[in-house]
Parts: structure tokens; C-alpha cells; sequence
């Protein structure tokens, strides 16, 4: 039984090591390597408020605010495609965030 607590726990401790991967390097056609680390994403439940001005996506959510979306093609369907009509009114949606350094923005919406 210590035996496997121990190996159990040695596993626990060495497996983020094993894991653990450095960020991706790409290299440019002049030669230029470039290394960087992905964005961290996360993802806020909401629903479409019920007025939407031309060319804007209001997003309520539970707590206090709301998010706002300016501009096309940020918006998404469960398939992955464009949404091109306006989204209806109570709509469910997931709003994605992307966390780069210190910049929190709206990266896309799913339309439920």
C-alpha cells in the first residue's frame, strides 16, 4: 500500500514536468524566429438583450453589465458558421474572451 501512495504520488509530481510544453516558435522568411504564447481564452454565458441597434450584439449576462460587439463577423453559430441575420431577442449565447498580456477583448460569440 506505501508503495502505491508513493508511486501514485511521484507521478503526481513529475507528470507537469512531462507535460509541459514551450511556447511555439515559427520562422519567418527572412529568417526572423518568432516565439510566443497563446492567448488565454474564457467563456461567459449570456443571453441577446431585447434591443440590438444596427450592426451591434448587446449581451446581458448574470451579475452586473453587459457586453457589447461592434462590427461583423465575430459572430458564430453552433456549426462554426457566420451569423449574417440579426439574433433574435432572449437568444442563449456564449461570449469567448481572449486574455492577451494584459487586454481582456471579446474574440467571438456562439449563438445557442
Amino acid at each position: 500500500m506505501k508503495k502505491l501512495i508513493l508511486g501514485v504520488t511521484c507521478c503526481a509530481f513529475i507528470a507537469p514536468l512531462a507535460f509541459g510544453q514551450d511556447p511555439p516558435t515559427v520562422t519567418l522568411e527572412n529568417g526572423l524566429k518568432v516565439t510566443a504564447k497563446a492567448p488565454v481564452i474564457t467563456v461567459a454565458r449570456g443571453e441577446a438583450a431585447s434591443y440590438q441597434p444596427r450592426k451591434t450584439l448587446v449581451v446581458y449576462h448574470e451579475g452586473s453589465g453587459a457586453y457589447v460587439l461592434n462590427g461583423r463577423g465575430h459572430v458564430f453559430d453552433q456549426k462554426g458558421q457566420n451569423v449574417r441575420s440579426a439574433v433574435r431577442p432572449g437568444a442563449s449565447v456564449q461570449v469567448y474572451f481572449a486574455k492577451n498580456g494584459g487586454a481582456k477583448t471579446i474574440d467571438h460569440v456562439v449563438v445557442n
